[in-house]
């Protein structure tokens, strides 16, 4: 797919590391103009190719800000990806609504502020691609993570939302649900199974036996249907939440 998407634009949230930054990639790769986003400059300043932009998806200014700024180096964003999340398991016992509004904050709530400031530029183009990348966790219940099972499925809600309001314009709106993927939240589930008591040995099973291919996730599998929603090949594939996930039904 090198050069299809040249002439477009394409902002990646959570763009600095692990499936954000493979998808940020892969879009550079095809030939689109990247901005990446996230908190951290120094982070996004290491995908190269890209340009970096400090944005706070959880705060509606700073993504106005951020977006505003990317359009000025790259012109209108006409590819979407809201990639940035936080994952932390806890029971709703010791899910106290600091940490509650904190999930949500993050996961749905920063999917509707970047969808929100990036689709006028899409409806102005006549053609776009917004994704969100939510979870497994967004289709079925995920044990012990009841808040970020529920932010999950938020997101795969406004997913459908928003291709039912605009499937007669020229733009798609998706969700990808990754099962566990290879990334640094992964590492600090698994230190965090086993500050509950779980050796290394039982941790790492408990994370590799979600997978029913009994494997992790790499990123780059990710990427690869990312891109292909962005592909022509995938302009009648809308308000769908599509699974990598070794298996997953």
């Amino acid at each position: 797919m090198t050069g299809d998407l040249e002439g477009r634009h394409a902002l990646v949230t959570g763009g600095g590391t692990g499936i954000g930054r493979a998808i940020a990639e892969a879009l550079r790769d095809a030939g689109a103009a990247v901005t990446v986003t996230g908190r951290r400059r120094a982070v996004l300043a290491a995908v190269e190719g890209c340009t970096p932009v400090a944005m706070d998806v959880a705060e509606e200014q700073s993504v106005a800000d951020g977006v505003a700024e990317a359009r000025a180096a790259n012109g209108p964003v006409h590819i979407c990806v809201a990639n940035a999340g936080i994952a932390e398991g806890r029971s709703l016992r010791d899910a106290d609504a600091a940490f509650w509004r904190r999930m949500m904050a993050v996961n749905l709530d920063g999917t509707y502020h970047t969808f929100r400031a990036c689709l006028p530029d899409m409806l102005e183009a006549g053609w776009g691609r917004a994704i969100a990348v939510s979870s497994i966790a967004g289709l079925k219940g995920l044990r012990g993570a009841s808040a970020y099972t529920a932010s999950k499925h938020g997101m795969i809600g406004l997913v459908r939302g928003l291709a039912a309001d605009f499937v007669q314009k020229p733009l798609t709106v998706n969700a990808i649900c990754p099962a566990y993927v290879d990334t640094d939240i992964v590492t600090t589930n698994l230190a965090s199974l086993q500050a509950r008591g779980l050796t290394e040995a039982q941790a790492n099973a408990a994370i590799l036996g979600a997978n029913p291919h009994g494997r992790l996730i790499e990123a780059d599998e990710v990427a690869s249907l990312a891109l292909w929603l962005c592909s022509e090949g995938a302009r009648s594939v809308n308000g769908q939440a599509l699974q990598v996930s070794g298996g997953e039904f």
